[in-house]
């Protein structure tokens, strides 16, 4: 793979579940544990597109000298509102932060988006869209 392999827009689907976070009720250790395994999962998944050499030229041009758009899709048979929508796609939103080597997702060359698509019944994932 060589670095013009790697387009300027990258898209990629992570079968996860996510929950609201803030509507569960349930020990902290269960819900510490539920966002590790997606930051994890969302880090491996991202990895696993792009290797080495290139990943670390493609992110130093996207990020560093122009800024990236990061929108997070949630797919799930139920929608969720917008603060909800956000707290369950945290653990998301630190697993990309991870990837592209940031000390934290609040880095201003980032910017955040987010959205939900219906899908069908017993269908759970999250897209990463990166332009």
């Amino acid at each position: 793979m060589t670095a013009e392999a790697i387009s300027p827009h990258m898209s990629v689907t992570v079968p996860i579940r996510t929950v609201s976070e803030s509507n569960s009720r349930e020990h902290w250790a269960k819900r510490a544990k539920r966002a590790k395994a997606q930051r994890g999962a969302v880090v491996l998944t991202l990895r696993s597109v792009t290797l080495g050499e290139v990943r670390n030229r493609w992110i130093y041009e996207a990020c560093m000298l122009r800024g990236l758009v990061v929108t997070l899709t949630r797919i799930a048979p139920r929608a969720l509102d917008d603060d909800n929508l956000r707290g369950a796609l945290k653990a998301v939103r630190d697993g990309v932060a991870d990837w592209l080597g940031l000390a934290s997702d609040r880095d201003p060359r980032i910017t955040w988006q987010y959205s939900q698509e219906r899908g069908v019944p017993h269908e759970y994932a999250v897209r990463v869209d990166i332009v």
